[in-house]
């Protein structure tokens, strides 16, 4: 998970960026910042779905086979 000191630089440069704009480096920056948020976020949410099972009104066991693929290489 990114740090809170992170997640308000996020926010600040947005709010920057809106109300008056934001400088070469401040956009680098936004930018970096932005793609380490979504790179922990993706991989946060793939764990996630690793633990996810689907299963039907019925019980019976739904899940995607893609998903149990990644669920066993877990445990290989």
């Amino acid at each position: 998970m990114l740090s809170k000191v992170k997640i308000d630089r996020i926010n600040a440069l947005s709010k920057k960026s809106k109300a008056e704009g934001l400088t070469e480096q401040e956009q680098q920056e936004q930018k970096a910042l932005r793609e380490e948020y979504l790179k922990t976020f993706r991989s946060s949410m793939k764990n996630t779905l690793k633990n996810v099972t689907v299963v039907d009104p019925e019980g019976n066991d739904v899940t995607p086979q893609k998903l149990k693929n990644e669920k066993n290489k877990g445990l290989h």
